[in-house]
Order: C-alpha cells, then sequence, then structure tokens
C-alpha cells in the first residue's frame, strides 16, 4: 500500500545515477589497469566509456523533450557533462600510457585509488538528491576533500618526477608522465565540478 503513495524517481536522477555507476566502474577498471597492465582492461575501459557517452546522449534527449524539470536544465546538463569528463579523462589516461608506452608509477596507482573513492561520494551524492538533499550535500563535500587529496599526490609525482633531469631520455620520459599525471588530475578537477554542480543543485531546491 505504501508504494502507492512513494515519490516516483525524476528520470533525470535515474540517467546522471547511470552515467555516475558507469563512470565508478570504469574508474575501477582504470585502477586494475594500472596495478596489474592488461590489454583486456584497456578494451573493457573503452566499452564502458561508449556506454557512458549512450547514457548522456539519452539524457540530453530527454532534456530536449522536457518542458518542467526537477532542476535547473542547465544544473542537469552541466552535471551530466562533469560525469561524463571523468570517464573521458580515465579513457584518455589509459590511452596516453599506451600510446606512449608509459610503465604505471606507485603515484598514478594512489591518484586513482582517490579518484575512485571521489567517483563513488558522486554516485551517492546523486541517489541521495532528491529525498535527502542534506545528505548529498554531505558526499558533495567528501568528494571534494578527495579532490584536494589527488592535487597534493599530483604535486608529490612532479616534485619526484623532477628529481632526476641529467639526460634528453629522463627528459622525455618526464614528459611523458606529466602528461598522463595531467589527465588524472583533469578527472579530478571534473569530480570537483560535480560536486559544485550537485551542491547548487540542493541550494537552489532547499
Amino acid at each position: 500500500m505504501l508504494k502507492i503513495f512513494k515519490k516516483r524517481r525524476s528520470i533525470f536522477i535515474s540517467l546522471i545515477h547511470e552515467q555516475a555507476k558507469l563512470t565508478l566502474e570504469g574508474v575501477e577498471i582504470l585502477k586494475d589497469y594500472l596495478t596489474t597492465p592488461d590489454e583486456k582492461l584497456a578494451d573493457q575501459l573503452r566499452i564502458k566509456e561508449k556506454e557512458a557517452d549512450e547514457a548522456r546522449r539519452i539524457l540530453i534527449s530527454e532534456l530536449n523533450k522536457t518542458f518542467i524539470t526537477p532542476f535547473d536544465r542547465e544544473d542537469i546538463f552541466a552535471l551530466s557533462r562533469a560525469v561524463d569528463d571523468i570517464l573521458d579523462y580515465a579513457y584518455s589516461t589509459i590511452t596516453e600510457i599506451v600510446i606512449l608506452k608509459v610503465e604505471p608509477t606507485p603515484f598514478m596507482v594512489r591518484i586513482c585509488s582517490l579518484l575512485k573513492d571521489a567517483t563513488f561520494e558522486i554516485l551517492n551524492a546523486v541517489d541521495r538528491l532528491q529525498d535527502h538533499p542534506a545528505v548529498t550535500l554531505e558526499h558533495a563535500q567528501r568528494c571534494k576533500a578527495y579532490e584536494n587529496k589527488i592535487e597534493d599526490v599530483y604535486r608529490e609525482a612532479l616534485a619526484d618526477m623532477f628529481t632526476e633531469t641529467d639526460d634528453t631520455k629522463q627528459l622525455v620520459k618526464m614528459l611523458k608522465l606529466r602528461e598522463v599525471y595531467r589527465h588524472l588530475s583533469n578527472a579530478a578537477d571534473r569530480g570537483d565540478e560535480a560536486a559544485n554542480v550537485l551542491a547548487d543543485i540542493v541550494v537552489k531546491t532547499t
């Protein structure tokens, strides 16, 4: 009987949940790859990225045909884009590693582990958005805290990278590593952006 009165979940929350879930799965695959590089894992991440792109296309289609949305359509679009960008940068990371023939470092594993935790917080924040917005804020704040930790590790990785610059070969290696670290840092930045949009949504609707 209670199910009759249960508030129906917004289709936009469901679609962003799908994006966030696929993104979390993709980041987990990247972490596995950084721990144990395997071409099959790279293929799995490529497929996951395409699935997430399709979920975003469906969300945009729903936005275009829906007159009234539960939140500002600009916020829905921005949140979807930020979540999508996290996975895009995760895929760029693995692509650059393969193309540049870079060997994953412990710093990359640490950053990706924190990125996975941040993405998990985004997924939880989305899931609480409709019925428990205050809890959404808590998860958004945790995500931002993880982003700060990632930036700390990122700077630590760059400092370590510049300790050996004696020859051209080492310099080339540094440039390759910096490119990969940059993709991971960008992914974290997009997580921070998603957390900001979620906080904005809560402020506007409460």
